[in-house]
C-alpha cells in the first residue's frame, strides 16, 4: 500500500496505539520495528511516525533508527512525527540535544501552544496532555522552531524547519490527551497530505485473494474457539478456497463456559463448514493443571496440551481425509503485542496459546487477522454476514477460565466459576448493558471468607467481578456499573453458586492492572 502511514516501533507495550488511532481517522497504518525498517519501507510510506518506547535515548544500546534511513526520509522529504521515545531520538539523530530531567513528568499536564502551526490548528493555546517521560529535549535541533511547552519541558514539541518533520513529547495516541486525535489527523491530512480511505472491510478481498494464491493443495486444519476471531478467521479463508478441504477442530478443553463447544460446533455447521470435528480433553487438560499454581506456567501447560491434543487429532484426520498442509489461527494484533511478536524491543506481557505454534506440526500458517485490532475484526465480520451474537460477543481467553480461577485449577472450582460466568452475562444481557462492555466476568479467588448462610457460620469462596470498558484490549477502564445491577448479580452468585458468600467489584483501570487476573 504506497499511502500507508509506517509507524516506527521502539519497543514500547503502547506503540501500537498510534497505529490504531490513525486507522480510526481513516488511514491506513503498518507497525514496523525499528530494526526491521527497511529503505523501501521510508520509500513506500505516506508518512513516518516514531513511536515511544521503554528505554532512555541517553543508555548505551538503546534503540536507535540506521541513520541512513532518516536521511533517506529527509532527502525524500517524507512527513516525520516523532512521539515521546520517537520524538528525543529526533531530535538527539539531528542535532539537538537530550537530558535527564530533575524530575519526570507523568500523566496529565498542560500544554502551553507557542506558535502558530498546522499540527496544532483547530486546537486551543492551552490544552490538556497526557506525558509519560524522564528524559527532555533540552536544546531542539538546529534550525527547528520550538512550538509548545510544559512546565517541566520547555521542548513538548517542536517542527524542523523547512521539513516535515515534527517532534512532540506527549502522547496524542492516548485518549487522556484531550485533542490528540485532532493532532493526528492535521498531521496526517493537513501536512502530509494523505486522504483517509481505510475501511476494514474493504481489505477482506485482499487478503482473500492473498489466501487463494498462497493455497497450493492439501487439507486446512482450523483451531476453533467458536469466537469471532478464529470463525472470522476459517470464513476468510473458506471463501478462498471453498468449504471442501477445510476441517475446523473444536478442542473442548473443560475450561470452557456452559455450552461453549457445543454452541461453537452448531454455528459453524450453521455457516457451511462441511467438517467440524468435536475432541473432548477436559480431561486431559485438568489432570496436566494439577498442582499448577502460577499463571505463566498455566498458560505453557495448556499450550502445550493444546497443540498435543491438535497434533493427534491432525494425524487421524490425516489418515481419515489425506495431507494437511495449513493451519488456520485467529491471531488478532493485540495477541502479538503481548507476545512480544510485533517488535524486539517489546516486553512479553503473557503468553498466548494461539501464537506459540510448535514447529513440529509441521504445517505453515495461516493468519488471516493477525494485523486487525478486535473492534477491526468485529467490523469485518458484520460484513460478512456473521451472526451479530458471535460479533458482539466478548472476548475469551484461549486459556479459558483456569485463567479466572487464581491459583491451582480444580474440577469444583471450575464448577464455582463457570456457573457465576452464566449468572454474570444473563444479566448484563437481560439489563441491556453487555454489548456496551468490552469484558465483563467473575474470577475466582484463592482465599475463603467468612459468611452467614441459613443462621450457620459459612467459610467460601470470595469471587471477583470485573467489568471494563475498552477499544482494544491494551488499555481499559473498569465499568461504572449500577449498583443494583451489581447488587442482583451478587446476590444471585450467593445464592445459586454452592460454595461463594463474598462478592467483591474490581475498580482497578489498565493499566495498571491486566483485564484477566492471570
Amino acid at each position: 500500500m504506497e499511502r500507508r502511514v509506517v509507524v516506527v516501533d521502539f519497543g514500547g507495550q503502547y506503540a501500537h496505539l498510534i497505529a490504531r488511532r490513525v486507522r480510526e481517522l481513516g488511514f491506513y497504518a503498518e507497525v514496523v520495528p525499528y530494526d526491521a525498517l527497511k529503505p523501501e519501507d521510508v520509500s513506500g510510506a505516506g508518512a513516518i511516525v516514531l513511536s515511544g518506547g521503554p528505554s532512555s535515548v541517553l543508555e548505551e544500546g538503546a534503540p536507535r533508527l540506521d541513520p541512513s534511513l532518516l536521511e533517506r526520509a529527509l532527502r525524500e522529504g517524507k512527513p516525520v512525527l516523532g512521539i515521546c521515545y520517537g520524538h528525543q531520538l529526533l531530535a538527539l539523530e539531528l542535532g539537538g540535544r537530550v537530558e535527564r530531567g530533575e524530575r519526570g513528568e507523568y500523566g496529565s499536564a498542560t500544554l502551553e501552544v507557542l506558535a502558530d502551526d498546522p499540527l496544532f490548528s483547530g486546537t486551543p493555546r492551552v490544552q490538556r496532555v497526557w506525558m509519560s517521560h524522564k528524559d527532555r529535549v533540552a536544546s531542539p535541533p538546529p534550525g527547528s522552531v520550538v512550538l509548545a511547552r510544559t512546565e517541566a519541558c520547555e521542548v513538548a514539541a517542536f517542527k524542523l524547519a523547512g521539513a516535515r518533520v515534527y517532534g512532540v513529547q506527549f502522547h496524542p495516541e492516548v485518549g487522556h490527551t484531550e485533542h490528540g486525535a485532532r493532532i493526528l489527523e492535521n498531521f496526517l491530512r493537513g501536512i502530509a497530505g494523505l486522504e483517509p480511505s481505510w475501511r476494514p472491510e474493504d481489505a477482506v478481498k485482499g487478503i482473500v485473494e492473498r489466501v487463494r494464491a498462497a493455497y497450493k493443495g492439501g487439507n486446512i486444519l482450523v483451531a476453533a474457539s467458536g469466537g469471532v476471531d478464529s470463525t472470522t478467521a476459517a470464513y476468510i479463508v473458506k471463501m478462498a478456497v471453498g468449504p471442501d478441504p477445510i476441517h475446523l477442530v473444536v478442542i473442548d478443553t473443560g475450561l470452557l463456559r456452559e455450552g461453549e463447544a457445543e454452541r461453537a460446533v452448531s454455528t459453524l455447521r450453521s455457516l457451511g463448514f462441511k467438517h467440524v470435528h468435536l475432541v473432548d480433553a477436559s480431561r486431559e487438560f485438568l489432570s496436566a493443571l494439577r498442582g499448577v499454581v502460577d499463571p505463566e506456567e498455566k498458560r505453557r501447560v495448556i499450550a502445550r496440551v493444546y497443540f498435543e491434543v491438535l497434533e493427534r487429532k491432525a494425524r487421524e484426520l490425516s489418515a481419515a481425509y489425506g495431507e494437511f498442509r495449513y493451519l488456520v489461527q485467529g491471531t488478532i494484533y493485540p495477541d502479538r503485542i503481548e507476545s512480544g511478536r510485533a517488535g524486539r524491543g517489546s516486553d512479553r506481557i503473557k503468553s498466548h496459546h494461539n501464537v506459540t505454534l510448535p514447529e513440529r506440526l509441521g504445517l505453515e500458517l495461516i493468519e488471516p487477522l493477525a494485523d486487525f485490532y478486535k473492534d477491526e475484526v468485529r467490523r469485518v465480520a458484520k460484513a460478512l454476514g456473521l451472526p451479530e451474537e458471535l460479533v458482539y460477543q466478548h472476548p475469551f481467553p484461549g486459556p479459558g477460565l483456569a485463567v479466572r480461577v487464581v491459583g491451582e485449577v480444580t474440577e469444583e472450582k471450575l464448577r464455582i466459576v463457570r456457573r457465576a460466568t452464566s449468572i454474570v452475562e444473563e444479566e448484563l444481557r437481560k439489563a441491556g448493558l453487555y454489548r456496551s462492555l468490552w469484558q465483563a466476568f467473575p474470577v475466582l479467588l484463592p482465599v475463603k471468607t467468612t459468611g452467614v448462610k441459613g443462621d450457620a457460620r459459612s467459610y467460601e469462596y470470595a469471587i471477583a467481578l470485573r467489568a471494563v470498558v475498552s477499544e482494544d484490549a491494551m488499555t481499559a477502564e473498569f465499568a461504572k456499573l449500577p449498583w443494583e445491577l451489581l447488587e442482583r448479580i451478587a446476590s444471585r452468585i450467593v445464592n445459586e453458586v454452592e460454595g461463594v458468600n463474598r462478592v467483591l467489584y474490581d475498580v482497578t483501570n489498565k493499566p495498571p492492572a491486566t483485564i484477566e487476573y492471570e
